[in-house]
């Protein structure tokens, strides 16, 4: 018998047995199951089974954390056990119906934003390659100035940069209406029509070049180039529209009455309504955050790098996805993600040192790959099966993302995309502040090791936790 069909048959005698698994689906690091009776699941067990990096409860449902690839291993051993697979899609509408009203939205707010992000992480590591190539430094190399850099190659260079954002509202229409249970054509259709090249762009109406169309002598009505809410609302109310008018159609009728009436309703209620009350509340979140990103002393990086593990704790940290998302629309840079990867840096710092420390064998197991994981972008390894685990080294590694937040503020530092942080974050860092970046993200690890390392783990400690565990 294979390692991980062994841990795939304790995990589930853990939890249950099969009768108490309702389905099981997988993310990039974590198994999650729905199960019936939560009583059941014996939370020792499956935290002291081989490879397991946590457990908990979440978004109404019971999550354990594998780390990258070895998820997939494990999800395929258990499905070939007999319990039923089901997609996270399939899941969350099982979740979304636990929770209080503020959980579930959060939740629908992270599944509409989350398949977007691949996109915008792509955008991203261009912008950052494009800053690199056109450094005077870089083409010095090679023999070049900046005057020497064709028009065609600037223009190939804007398409892949500015594409993903000139049809955002599309994409977020889209993944609206699939979430809450709308054809997501019909969503991508409407987000499309906010984009018209019909309609006075955007960004030329920001600048001052181009008038907005006014209806009734009092709606400005534009594009929505780089916009997220308008769309994001008009997706919510457009998909629950159209599963109201396809109850009431007649299913031979159905084709071309649901999405004609879904359509003309929509972009009606999108242009004139929905479109201009939360642009402005856009604009206004917006001018917020860049207030707070400004505080003086670097005050913003040390709360920020500060908190956002605890964010993260919650599951609520996808929220926040739509303030990076108007960064970069916006400015073009996103200086939240230069302060948010020196908390997960530091977390990682924290698990690396319990990880050299110890003296156990299956903590050094556990907490060393979980470092490496947080390195490379993933800190609920490193949180729930480490630092959480014992407590202080969760405090450390919060200590340390606020004195790495605290400099990466005082020093200006600006991604050029979102989403990924640490080793990988240094792509979005091209432009000439690798070096910087490097610096902040060494402060958050060393200070977090430092203190995790003198103060914040023994394997005393470690002995006592686990007997009155």
């Amino acid at each position: 018998m294979s390692e991980n069909r062994k841990i795939a048959e304790e995990l589930i005698q853990a939890i249950g047995g099969e009768e108490n698994i309702v389905s099981v689906a997988h993310c990039a690091t974590r198994l999650r199951l729905m199960v019936n009776d939560k009583e059941k699941i014996d939370q020792s067990k499956v935290e002291n089974i081989n490879k397991v990096k946590g457990a908990f409860f979440n978004s109404g449902q019971y999550q354990v954390i594998f780390g990258t690839g070895t998820v997939n291993r494990i999800y395929e051993e258990v499905t070939s056990l007999g319990l039923e697979g089901s997609s996270k899609a399939e899941q969350a509408k099982e979740a979304a119906k636990s929770g209080t009203f503020l959980q579930r939205a959060i939740r629908s707010f992270g599944d509409v934003f989350v398949p977007i992000i691949p996109a915008l992480v792509a955008t991203g590591l261009f912008m950052g390659l494009r800053g690199l190539v056109l450094q005077e430094e870089i083409l010095a190399l090679f023999g070049m100035t900046p005057d020497d850099i064709s028009e065609n190659f600037i223009l190939f260079t804007q398409i892949l940069t500015d594409t993903a954002f000139i049809f955002l509202p599309a994409l977020v229409a889209w993944s609206t209406f699939r979430v809450f249970g709308g054809t997501p054509t019909i969503g991508l259709i409407l987000g499309l029509m906010l984009v018209s090249p019909a309609l006075p762009n955007a960004w030329g109406v920001a600048g001052g070049d181009v008038q907005p169309l006014e209806f009734f002598g009092f709606i400005p009505v534009v594009g929505y180039q780089g916009s997220v809410l308008p769309a994001f609302i008009a997706g919510i109310i457009g998909a629950k529209l159209e599963r109201q008018i396809r109850k009431r159609v007649p299913e031979a009728l159905d084709l071309i009455v649901t999405p004609f009436l879904t359509l003309l309703i929509m972009i009606t209620l999108a242009l004139f309504m929905i479109g201009p009350i939360f642009h402005s509340l856009e604009n206004i979140i917006l001018d917020g955050t860049v207030a707070v990103l400004s505080w003086p002393l670097g005050i913003s990086g040390l709360l920020i790098g500060g908190l956002n593990q605890l964010i993260v704790v919650t599951g609520v940290h996808h929220i926040f996805n739509l303030l990076e998302i108007q960064l970069l629309e916006e400015f073009g840079n996103n200086p939240y993600n230069a302060i948010i990867t020196c908390s997960v840096a530091a977390q990682g710092g924290a698990a690396l040192a319990v990880g050299l420390k110890t003296k156990s064998a299956k903590l050094k197991a556990l907490a060393l790959p979980s470092s490496l994981s947080a390195f490379l972008g993933i800190t609920e390894p490193a949180i729930f099966g480490v630092n959480l685990r014992y407590g202080k080294p969760f405090i450390m590694g919060l200590i340390g993302g606020a004195a790495g937040g605290l400099v990466s503020s005082l020093l200006g530092l600006k991604a050029t995309g979102m989403a990924i942080t640490v080793i990988p974050g240094t792509l979005l860092y091209l432009n000439g502040q690798i070096l910087l970046y490097i610096l902040v993200n060494l402060i958050a690890i060393g200070l977090a090791f430092a203190l995790t390392w003198m103060f914040g783990y023994t394997d005393k400690m470690k002995e006592e936790i686990e007997q009155k565990g």
